[in-house]
């Protein structure tokens, strides 16, 4: 789920920005276009750990800004299939529910839950409910993670709490 990778990242400067306090503006650039942002490759970027690198500027003809290429280490959060994992729920239907699990959605499917647990329009808020378990928002819920879609810049995935030990998390 979370890993440490060594990535890249090129930032564009106007050259307004040029001056002494040039290098503090670029680590702060990097920190603010990276941090939370979601590559499919790698996953989402968590958090910056260290910038290993910031390389000379070069002047790109015509416009006078300078491109910078950092080289930095950050944690990334990327989900696998078969992965367990503990989430919020977020919004029940009669469809399923969405827990968020950090910055990933994660939709349990009604075909998905325990077959004793039943969808409950009439309640406020609507609610998967069996004898010993209560599904709603704000509920924290133990799934699998039973597939995942990769795209450019954002990760989809499907769980199951229809196994032993899932479901909903006792505080």
């Amino acid at each position: 789920m979370f890993f440490l990778r060594q990535l890249t990242h090129t930032i564009l400067l106007h050259p307004s920005y040029f001056g002494a306090q040039l290098e503090d503006y670029l680590r702060q650039k990097l920190y603010e276009d990276v941090e939370g942002t979601c590559s499919g490759k790698y996953g989402y970027i968590i958090s910056v750990v260290t910038i290993n690198d910031i390389g000379e500027g070069k002047i790109m003809p015509g416009t006078g800004q300078a491109r910078f290429k950092c080289s930095y280490t950050a944690i990334v959060m990327k989900p696998f299939k078969g992965e367990v994992v503990d989430g919020k729920v977020v919004n029940v239907n009669k469809m399923g529910f969405f827990a968020m699990v950090g910055p990933l959605q994660v939709f349990v499917s009604s075909h998905l839950v325990h077959a004793d647990m039943k969808f409950d329009p009439n309640a406020s808020p609507q609610c998967y409910r069996s004898n010993d378990e209560v599904i709603q928002r704000d509920t924290c819920v133990r799934m699998e993670i039973v597939g995942c879609r990769i795209e450019a810049n954002d990760i989809f995935a499907i769980g199951t709490i229809k196994k032993d030990f899932m479901g909903q998390i006792q505080d």
